[in-house]
């Protein structure tokens, strides 16, 4: 029983990779990250599957939407510091609650198919790393399931 255990374990483990990227994130902003995860898939073997792009940070997140025109990131973010402006009331004594409330609403992660080797995302989409918190040093990963 246990050489069939093995036998049909490995097959899987074989075909997932995880990879993490880091980056240097201004102030406040949404980085485009979807050519670095492309690039990634790229390297690999891959033409059907699931992406899952993920945030380790609880005052950043990960996010898909337009990437072809800059207003609309400028637009969330105006709209997110309108929503979640800092609060004297606040009680979290790193002063940084507003970004807190705006990564949980942003979301940690984003799945994404892989077809024929390519993101499957629409026309205007692009994945972005969303930091509220900054500057700082990030990280975030991207996991590849083949299939």
């Amino acid at each position: 029983m246990k050489a069939f255990l093995l036998r049909s374990c490995t097959p899987l483990y074989n075909r997932t990779m995880i990879k993490e990227f880091s980056l240097s994130t201004p102030h406040e902003g949404f980085v485009p990250i979807t050519n670095r995860i492309q690039e990634y898939i790229d390297s690999h073997p891959i033409t059907e599957g699931l992406a899952i792009i993920y945030c380790p940070h609880t005052t950043a997140g990960i996010t898909i939407n337009e990437n072809a025109d800059p207003d609309v990131v400028h637009d969330l973010l105006l709209a997110l510091d309108s929503t979640f402006a800092d609060e004297p009331r606040f009680l979290h004594a790193e002063g940084n609650s507003a970004a807190h409330l705006k990564a949980s609403v942003m979301g940690s992660s984003v799945t994404v198919p892989i077809v024929q080797g390519k993101l499957a995302l629409g026309m205007w989409q692009g994945i972005f790393f969303c930091e509220f918190d900054g500057p700082r040093r990030r990280t975030f990963v991207c996991k590849i399931m083949q299939g």
